[in-house]
């Protein structure tokens, strides 16, 4: 239980391509920790870690809230400062860490080991979970061992670019074991940044170096024909599954642009499917969740091709967003959990310190 009042430090921004993305999803987190009747039982401390990596003080924070963007630069102490060089000396108030930052650096463990070491709870998954939901390799294998259904895919490292006999061998690698169209992916990325969808080899040529320019290894996925759902997860030890919604965009495939605006996606809350196939995607959601140790929250993402009524596992995010057009807490919201007691219960799921122990 939490005490009558608990002081939560919300960190935020971060050195990462997704920055402007956390600083959206932040503004929602904060707002739902300081609404309602948690504005009885929550202070909010927000910490925005700069695109230089560097922790500001509360006031700056705030103002990027209140903004909605990085700040000037002439506010910024940390103007000939690199990465993290100690905590923001209000951090000693902060009873319970709640990250709201998106691809690396800030959902692939590297924080939560930072937040374990404090010894204070932390909304989310631990060092393992994290990593394993960040890296498409890593978490592909996992999902494989679990015999969870998965798209053909197969994985390089950048370097194999640069080695004409290594370049031609995962052009035949690929064209003969997925062919086109297919999906080039960052492992370590999120928010759709990086990834190209190819049709021939000079595109998947561009397509493996546009990739490589964002991570060191690289996943080649065949494309298929196929509904996009969604269904978010929630809970420590134990769990639940949203209901299940699903993507609609008037785009060739759900890119960056497309995802973040509502201009040319919407979603469908609940997903129009058979109650079957809205239970399998529930149980595999949990099962996601569960195969990687994940713990508070998680979005599970899926294709499903109603043709051939087949289903397939695509990602796990261990951070999913929180922006007016993300998913997570929209499923919550239709499913009965409005983004106050959300937050709150996420909160919760940290504060009895099941995720100080992985």
């Amino acid at each position: 239980m939490l005490s009558s009042r608990t002081c939560v430090g919300v960190v935020f921004g971060g050195d990462s391509g997704e920055h402007a993305v956390s600083i959206l999803s932040a503004i929602t987190v904060v707002k739902a920790l300081r609404g309602g009747e948690n504005r009885h039982h929550f202070d909010v401390i927000p910490i925005y870690i700069d695109k230089k990596g560097f922790w500001n003080a509360p006031e700056i924070g705030e103002q990027v809230l209140t903004n909605g963007i990085f700040p000037k630069e002439e506010c910024i102490a940390s103007k000939n400062e690199r990465g993290f060089i100690s905590f923001p000396v209000e951090c000693e108030k902060i009873q319970v860490w709640f990250p709201v930052l998106h691809g690396p650096n800030g959902e692939d463990g590297s924080i939560q080991g930072l937040f374990q070491l404090t010894k204070k709870p932390f909304v989310g998954s631990g060092v393992l979970a994290s990593a394993l939901g960040m890296d498409k390799v890593a978490m592909k294998a996992a999902f494989s061992a679990a015999g969870l259904s998965q798209v053909p895919y197969q994985f390089f490292n950048a370097s194999d670019l640069n080695n004409e006999e290594s370049l031609a061998s995962i052009f035949k690698n690929i064209e003969s074991a997925i062919n086109y169209p297919c999906f080039v992916k960052p492992a370590n990325l999120g928010s759709s940044l990086g990834i190209s969808k190819v049709f021939e080899r000079k595109q998947l040529k561009e397509g493996l170096q546009q990739a490589a320019s964002f991570d060191q290894r690289i996943i080649v996925e065949q494309g298929v024909q196929a509904r996009e759902l969604e269904c978010a997860v929630l809970g420590g030890n134990e769990i639940e599954a949203s209901i299940v919604g699903e993507i609609i965009f008037n785009a060739d495939w759900y890119d960056y642009e497309t995802k973040y605006s509502s201009e040319h996606s919407q979603a469908l809350i609940p997903a129009p499917l058979p109650p079957s196939i809205k239970k399998e995607v529930q149980e595999q959601a949990l099962k996601a969740f569960n195969t990687i140790d994940a713990k508070g929250l998680a979005r599970v993402d899926f294709f499903y091709d109603d043709v051939s009524n087949q289903l397939w596992i695509n990602e796990i995010n261990t951070l999913p967003g929180f922006t007016s057009q993300s998913m997570y807490p929209m499923l919550w919201e239709a499913s009965g959990l409005t983004t106050e007691d959300l937050v709150c219960k996420l909160v919760q799921t940290a504060s009895n310190k099941s995720n100080l122990n992985q």
